[in-house]
């Protein structure tokens, strides 16, 4: 299983999973999922030894199809690793908190 849905971001998020938002910088500071790392897509290759070992890594952007593909890059790779479908667009239109700024 590549994709994962909310509630199960909220379990990672809970257990300190990390959770890589592949989004570019502008949108990671509009609003973004409380405890996210930014790894921007555009940088994701040249930065990928930036992702922490961890059982499964959790990938989001803003409605699943970036993230789908970072976590398919991770996977080929050897990490473990699920894209959060509907991505942070489907995290605040369920009321979830969200952070913003730089």
């Amino acid at each position: 299983m590549i994709e994962v849905d909310l509630n199960a971001l909220d379990g990672a998020l809970a257990s300190g999973a990390p959770v890589i938002d592949v989004r570019e910088a502008d949108e990671y500071a509009q609003a973004r999922v409380p405890g996210v790392t930014l790894i921007p897509l555009s940088e994701f290759v040249a930065r990928v030894n930036e992702i922490p070992d961890a059982e499964v890594v959790y990938v989001i952007c803003a409605v699943g199809g970036r993230s789908l593909q970072a976590a398919e890059y991770l996977n080929a790779r050897g990490i473990n690793a699920v894209s959060v479908a509907g991505g942070t667009s489907a995290w605040m239109q369920s009321g979830r908190p969200v952070e913003s700024g730089a």
